[in-house]
């Protein structure tokens, strides 16, 4: 990936709109020839970030009101993930369409590669499910069934990371959450069904259960050299344009009842 010239961009906390608006900045930067992306962020307020297909039916949207919780719609399938400031780690990787193996299975291998650095550099047991598991709940993107592709698990079986794709005619992003600690109550409280923790605990572990002395700061610094030394990467930063164009993105569409919930896209 080092022959283009790559930035990482160190983790932000950015509400969860600005989060996928800058997925969309960096896109269009890479298409453009501009850098290729790889990033870091985290979010702040609390975010249910919601697949592209999911049905709003399936969001308790009074709950979500009442904890403080913004819901947001991203471009990528799946279900809806439960995401903080310091509960999951998430990323993203940016790059033209031409540079990205047309087949999915060899691009998430690609892309996935500076997680597992990550994971050996922390000592944790990480790798690609095997064989796909059945679904527990299919609105909840890490009950969802377990796909050898993009769903990461650890040496148990549980799931410790979910991947998803966005291919655009320009440009291909993939972003993940990594789950550092697991609030089943909280992340469960997000949708309109019934399921138990004991369920969702079966299922996902996070970091903090496998590694408990690892800190959010060290998991982040290693996750920002693998993927700097992954792309050849040099710390960068936004341009104005991109900041600019980043919040006109999630002020016209990501915060729009619009697109939340309904997937009509205002800026289309």
């Amino acid at each position: 990936m080092s022959d283009a010239e790559w930035r990482l961009i160190r983790e932000q906390s950015l509400p969860g709109a600005e989060a996928m608006a800058y997925d969309e900045t960096a896109a269009r930067t890479a298409a453009a020839g501009g850098p290729r992306t790889v990033r870091l962020y985290q979010w702040e307020p609390s975010t249910l970030s919601l697949g592209y297909r999911q049905a709003p039916e399936t969001v308790d949207w009074e709950r979500c009101e009442q904890r403080g919780i913004d819901v947001i719609r991203r471009n990528t399938g799946g279900g809806g993930i439960y995401h903080d400031a310091f509960g999951d780690i998430s990323y993203s990787i940016i790059a033209p369409a031409e540079e990205v193996p047309g087949d999915l299975m060899d691009s998430y291998e690609q892309f996935c590669e500076p997680l597992f650095d990550a994971f050996d550099a922390l000592d944790v047991d990480a790798r690609f499910v095997g064989d796909e598991h059945d679904a527990i709940y299919e609105p909840a993107c890490y009950l969802r069934a377990l796909h050898p592709a993009h769903d990461i698990v650890a040496g148990d079986g549980r799931k410790l990371s979910g991947n998803a794709q966005y291919r655009r005619k320009d440009a291909v992003i993939q972003h993940g959450s990594i789950s550092f600690r697991r609030d089943s109550a909280r992340h469960l409280g997000c949708f309109t069904g019934a399921v138990s923790t004991d369920a969702f605990d079966g299922r996902v572990t996070s970091l903090t259960e496998l590694r408990p002395e690892l800190t959010r700061s060290e998991v982040v610094t290693a996750l920002e050299d693998s993927l700097a030394e992954w792309a050849g990467a040099e710390v960068g930063e936004w341009s104005d344009e991109e900041v600019a164009f980043a919040e006109r993105r999630a002020r016209e569409k990501y915060e729009s009842a619009a697109w939340t919930r309904n997937r009509d896209d205002p800026t289309a």
